[in-house]
């Protein structure tokens, strides 16, 4: 049976501990678009994305990147610079870098899902279709309205800190991620199947030492993932019961699984039927500290800090455009 255990003495933060959203910034609207997101079926939307934000009455000023680092640069410019709002025209990974800007901040955010994978998007509940998504921010803009959701805030070797969304990836598939990001071919999907056929091979249990609200847990597994929301990869179901409003991270893990059980347990993700797996245990935690050796982590599907790390759910650390 899967252990849906809490670590230690933990108490849900309810809307009254969420912080008040209070009016919305004065300033132009500053939207980041990957113009390659989602392969780029979406491109041709982008004119009438921004004719419907400009609906809202403000300014709509688009901010211009040639890399996802200058991307990630360009949205803290424009926070710094005093924006009333950004927005992200993409899939997670752009969603991603907006996120590391506005975090923490007065600034609101709205995402637009144009991407392969819209976890975020799905999971914080805006429309799945770009437009609808579009009208959705510029009626919360032009109505004065936000809402608080949480954040996960990550800090790993040196005191690093990143910021997450939706899923951190510590296990298989960060190693997957990892493999392909380090292959030169073949290109396209076929290089992470590829990837996935070759650390198959080689799968074999890692040992984590995981500190859930300072409680210490010794694990042997080959899926881990901590999820402020439910879904990662595209609908994955990873964390099924997270809940970005509730002031806690949800922890799956997938114990001792060799190759054969591991993708046959692998396709029940998207339905979230996994975590009823006898090698599956869930938890739920405030706080999470993580350590393995080996081990890069992916969070909202980009590659991000090596372990060790401690995760923090932070309650309405974002002002959602919604």
């Amino acid at each position: 049976m899967t252990a849906s255990t809490p670590a230690g003495t933990v108490h849900a933060v309810t809307a009254a501990d969420q912080p008040s959203g209070g009016p919305l910034p004065v300033g132009p609207v500053a939207v980041l678009a990957n113009p390659t997101a989602g392969r780029g079926r979406h491109r041709d939307l982008l004119p009438q994305l921004l004719e419907r934000l400009a609906a809202a009455g403000r300014p709509v000023r688009l901010l211009t990147a040639d890399s996802p680092a200058r991307a990630e640069a360009a949205c803290h410019e424009a926070v710094t610079a005093g924006v009333g709002a950004l927005v992200a025209v993409g899939g997670d990974g752009t969603v991603h870098r907006a996120l590391q800007a506005v975090a923490g901040t007065a600034v609101p955010f709205g995402p637009v899902p144009a991407g392969t994978g819209n976890d975020f998007v799905g999971d914080t509940g805006f429309p799945a279709d770009p437009l609808a998504a579009a009208e959705v921010i510029a009626a919360a803009l032009r109505e004065g309205r936000s809402r608080p959701v949480d954040l996960a805030s990550m800090t790993g070797p040196g005191g690093v800190r990143r910021w997450y969304g939706a899923v951190l990836a510590a296990g298989f598939d960060a190693v997957v991620n990892e493999r392909a990001n380090r292959m030169r071919w073949p290109r396209g999907p076929r290089r992470y199947d590829l990837a996935i056929l070759v650390e198959l091979a080689r799968l074999r249990p890692r040992r984590y030492t995981l500190r859930l609200d300072g409680q210490p847990h010794e694990v042997d597994a080959v899926l881990v993932a901590v999820g402020n929301c439910a879904s990662y990869g595209g609908g994955m179901r990873i964390c099924p019961d997270a809940d970005p409003s509730d002031g806690l991270l949800d922890v799956v893990v997938g114990g001792r699984f060799d190759r054969r059980t591991l993708m046959r347990v692998k396709p029940r993700i998207y339905a979230g039927s996994h975590v009823t797996h006898p090698l599956v245990r869930s938890y739920r935690a405030r706080t999470v500290e993580l350590t393995a050796e080996g081990i890069t982590t992916y969070a909202d599907g980009e590659r991000s800090l090596g372990l060790p790390v401690r995760i923090t759910a932070m309650p309405g650390a974002l002002r959602l455009l919604r």
